[in-house]
């Protein structure tokens, strides 16, 4: 039995939130400091077709420079537990990054909807993280390996429900388009990758994440609601802005 330990663990995904962090921070400098007529505004407006031709240049350029830096310290991570588990496996092969179509969309997209800084600077900066679990997920579809999403620290009701799922092969559901189906920026919780059923992450409890998951059926029974995934995932929501926390964030 192997043990991924709580201090590995946390160091890995400190790094990951380091990466995706200065990205998101180059991108907000870069539009504060070249878009914005007022530097101390944090709010983004009335754009050039050239202006917003830089930003998408610049938004994908960072993408490309910390997104290889995220696939390589996943990969590093899936083979040092082919080591602890005493397994000979080829190299870990680093994900496609994301092409400019990707980045441009997400900018584009978050743009209609939005004039924050940081929320733009995310919505980029969400493809450095996805490189890093996209990395897990392809080998581990390679070499038939199981994974688990593990949170950690504050996340949200979704995670939550897709950590309760356990350890599980990758399927073509996993990898929508190609890439990780669930990925957002500002959060800890990351793909774990085992080849041997008795390894596990220190603290990962897939049976505590179900108990919350299914702990809200008969709130959901008392007000009438019909249980379905969605109902859980939003009374999880609900119960989590009740105890004064944020609604989409759980303490974990």
């Amino acid at each position: 039995m192997a043990t991924i330990t709580q201090s590995e663990w946390n160091r890995y995904v400190k790094l990951l939130r380091e990466i995706n962090e200065q990205a998101a921070f180059d991108i907000v400098s870069f539009m504060r400091n070249n878009l914005l007529h007022d530097p101390s505004s944090n709010a983004i407006e009335n754009l050039t077709a050239e202006q917003r031709k830089e930003l998408l240049d610049y938004a994908y350029a960072i993408v490309q420079k910390y997104g290889e830096g995220a696939a390589a310290l996943s990969a590093e991570m899936y083979d040092a537990v082919a080591i602890l588990e005493g397994r000979y496996i080829a190299p870990a092969e680093m994900a496609e990054l994301a092409n400019y179509g990707d980045v441009a969309k997400a900018v584009n997209g978050t743009l209609l909807q939005s004039s924050n800084l940081d929320e733009i600077a995310n919505a980029a900066a969400r493809w450095v993280k996805m490189a890093g679990a996209d990395t897990t997920l392809h080998n581990a579809m390679r070499d038939g390996a199981q994974v688990a999403w593990v949170p950690r620290g504050d996340t949200c009701a979704f995670c939550i429900t897709l950590a309760s799922n356990g350890w599980k092969r990758v399927s073509k559901k996993t990898l929508k388009n190609g890439h990780a189906e669930h990925i957002h920026s500002n959060c800890d919780c990351q793909y774990a990758v085992r080849y041997d059923s008795r390894t596990n992450v220190a603290g990962y409890d897939p049976e505590e994440y179900k108990a919350m998951y299914y702990g809200v059926d008969d709130e959901l029974k008392r007000e009438g609601i019909k249980i379905t995934p969605q109902s859980r995932i939003n009374a999880m929501r609900r119960n989590a802005y009740a105890d004064g926390n944020d609604e989409t964030l759980i303490d974990v």
